[in-house]
């Protein structure tokens, strides 16, 4: 009988050997499909926006959670497609811990990752901007949105950042766990759809949603974006994909092999 999808510690396995593909791509492969995912996460992000604009007189719990039915589909071009995404990189970390990359080969990644999604994402809302798409309700929607995000506390952004990338790593492993599309989907769909219903914060789609809002007639600066909202978030969502989460099912799987190797 064909397996369907992989056990914990084998999917903990795979995700290692990613991660040492992704440490492995030129830096030209990396800015291109760092910046498909930031389109990618972005398309998921404007028809959130456009469905939930329908609903918001109507009821805003109905509103949210249709917005988070349809968001997720941006994480599944990422994992179907292929794509480099940062938060989902952030499980490189893994890689890491088991000595099949360096530090420098991550922070290469990292960052080169980091910056094409944020061009990315920019480059998908302004053409949404100029494609007159930012009419009416949708417009206001993403105005209030943008609004919504700009943080006077660095905390709350932060914490939320941690909470909504412990949902986007999970997912992306339970994506790699998958062995068929339908799985990969469904894998994809209920974390993603999770944490946009309980309001948590994703760095790339705050590339696309602060900046949306920006071109909407939203009055704040480029670097309000930053300090208000992408440098907390970004925080948080490395706390929660890079060191919650790798390091408690490192230990889990790995930590008994690795006292066994210091020993001997």
């Amino acid at each position: 009988m064909e397996k369907r999808f992989l056990a914990p510690k084998e999917m903990i396995e795979a995700t290692i050997a990613s991660g040492k593909k992704k440490a492995s791509l030129t830096l030209l492969q990396m800015l291109l499909l760092g910046l498909l995912a930031g389109i990618y996460i972005g398309f998921g992000v404007f028809a959130s926006i456009t469905i939930m604009q329908t609903l918001k007189n109507i009821d805003v719990g109905l509103m949210k959670f249709a917005g988070a039915m349809v968001f997720p589909v941006g994480l599944m071009l990422v994992v179907i497609c292929g794509a480099e995404l940062f938060t989902g990189n952030n499980l490189m970390v893994f890689s890491l811990l088991k000595k099949e990359i360096d530090g420098t080969a991550l922070l290469r990644n990292w960052i080169t990752v980091y910056a094409a999604n944020f061009v990315g994402s920019v480059l998908l809302a302004y053409l949404i901007a100029s494609g007159g798409y930012l009419q009416g309700s949708v417009r206001e929607l993403a105005i209030s949105i943008g609004q919504n995000k700009m943080f006077s506390s660095f905390i709350v952004p932060l914490l939320r950042g941690i909470l909504c990338n412990v949902l986007v790593v999970l997912a992306v492993m339970m994506a790699t766990s998958s062995q068929d599309i339908i799985s990969k989907i469904f894998s994809c769909w209920f974390p993603i759809m999770l944490f946009v219903l309980s309001g948590y914060e994703h760095s790339v789609a705050n590339m696309f949603f602060l900046p949306l809002a920006k071109f909407g007639g939203l009055n704040v600066s480029w670097g309000e974006i930053f300090a208000k909202n992408l440098i907390p978030v970004t925080l948080g969502n490395i706390i929660g994909g890079a060191i919650l989460v790798p390091l408690v099912y490192f230990a889990v799987y790995f930590g008994e092999e690795k006292n066994r190797d210091l020993k001997m």
